[in-house]
């Protein structure tokens, strides 16, 4: 009885084993490959595929996962390292590297450790590219000086399976004496450009003072030109008004001494402006020369008559 129940205890065990066997088999030969991660698979120690992102089958006892590798982009921090520039100024500088995997089989057989590699190549190759610029260069070319870092840096990693994306320099740091010839130059620049600034406020005030003065100078002559062109249309306005009534006194005249009793007025005005001229004479002189009829006021007014009636018959 005792052998009948230890038989059929075997034979329960064994199936279960075998079950046992089974899944666990099953369960090494499935793989599950998160994204943006790659496996690399070696059958008898010898490279044997590349798995990528989702569900892939390996042959137990056979197959094994010889890396596994992250194809994210991925940042290294690059330690601080000396270099010298071409004017010969030591400077400390370390800076960031960003790179990724793109080809899993050379980043695992290509090289041992590839991100202590591009580590390395990255301080070697800053040192080589700040030794050809000039410490001035350094601080204003830094965009320029991470491109150049970055194509060699690629053109080196090639084989690596690596790809640099770019690399950023944190710190530059020169020798304090440095630091204090870039300061005073700066304070020096500083000064310079408040006094060219000051200058230029100067000048500006000077141009604006002197744009002023000519306008006034300019608005007092139009003021003055405006004054005499209207003080000259007013004395020629009044000299028009004074001949306008000088002439029409005189056509009033004409036309008063057109008749017999204008005539008689000027003949009697002739004659008593002639003996009034001739009193005025003869108080001027103790000795006058008057003609033989120069006394006859009949005689005096006949020759005005005549001078007034040959006016008349030339008018």
């Amino acid at each position: 009885m005792d052998t009948i129940g230890q038989l059929i205890e075997n034979l329960f065990i064994v199936p279960v084993a075998l079950l046992i066997f089974a899944l666990v088999l099953l369960k090494s030969s499935i793989i599950f490959v998160p994204q943006n991660r790659a496996y690399v698979i070696e059958r008898f120690g010898k490279f044997r595929s590349t798995k990528e992102a989702g569900l892939n089958f390996l042959i137990p006892f056979i197959d094994r996962i010889s890396a596994n590798r992250s194809l994210k982009e991925q940042a290294v921090d690059v330690p601080q390292q000396g270099a010298i520039t071409k004017d010969n100024i030591s400077l400390h500088v370390d800076g960031v590297l960003y790179f990724r995997v793109l080809d899993p089989y050379k980043a695992t057989y290509g090289v041992d450790d590839y991100v202590f590699a591009v580590t390395q190549l990255s301080q070697t190759t800053m040192r080589s590219e700040l030794g050809k610029m000039e410490l001035d260069k350094t601080f204003e070319e830094r965009d320029a000086l991470n491109t150049n870092i970055v194509s060699a840096i690629n053109e080196a990693a090639g084989p690596w399976g690596i790809q640099v994306l770019r690399y950023e320099i944190k710190d530059i740091i020169p020798p304090q004496s440095v630091m204090e010839a870039m300061e005073a130059q700066m304070k020096a620049e500083r000064v310079k450009r408040a006094q060219i600034l000051e200058s230029e406020g100067d000048r500006q005030a000077a141009i604006n003072r002197a744009e002023g003065e000519k306008q006034s100078v300019v608005l007092s002559a139009e003021a003055d030109k405006s004054e005499q062109i209207l003080r000259a249309e007013g004395e020629a306005k009044a000299i028009i008004a004074v001949a306008d009534a000088q002439a029409e006194a005189l056509r009033t005249i004409g036309e008063a001494a057109n008749t017999d009793a204008g005539q008689k007025a000027v003949q009697l005005d002739l004659a008593t402006k002639a003996i009034e001229a001739k009193h005025a004479i003869a108080k001027e002189s103790s000795m006058v020369i008057l003609p033989d009829n120069a006394t006859d006021a009949n005689s005096i007014v006949a020759q005005a008559t005549s001078i007034i009636s040959q006016l008349n018959k030339n008018s």
